[in-house]
């Protein structure tokens, strides 16, 4: 589906569909879950909001898994396999 810019931002009062970080028209944050509602601005009244970033709950640290990180003691590869029926290109023809 392309979008051409028609998309309205939800205003104050409205629910919230996805959990995530969002701003108001003078750049307010408010992190806001699933089923809450908009607030409004003390000084504006009814805001318009615009997601800024998706909240997600993983389950991990932020930090890459021990098993994708190269070790000292890791041994090199042996030939690599080009031909497509997985024989190995010889280089001493």
């Amino acid at each position: 589906m392309d979008r051409d810019g028609s998309d309205m931002n939800p205003i104050s009062k409205e629910r919230v569909e996805v959990d995530g970080i969002y701003t108001n028209e003078w750049g307010r944050e408010e992190h806001l879950h699933r089923g809450q509602t908009f607030p409004a601005d003390v000084q504006l009244g009814v805001t318009e909001w615009e997601l800024k970033e998706y909240m997600f709950d993983n389950h991990h640290e932020g930090q890459t898994d021990p098993r994708l990180v190269p070790k000292a003691d890791d041994k090199e590869e042996g030939e690599k396999l080009v031909h497509p029926r997985g024989h190995r290109d010889r280089q001493d023809k």
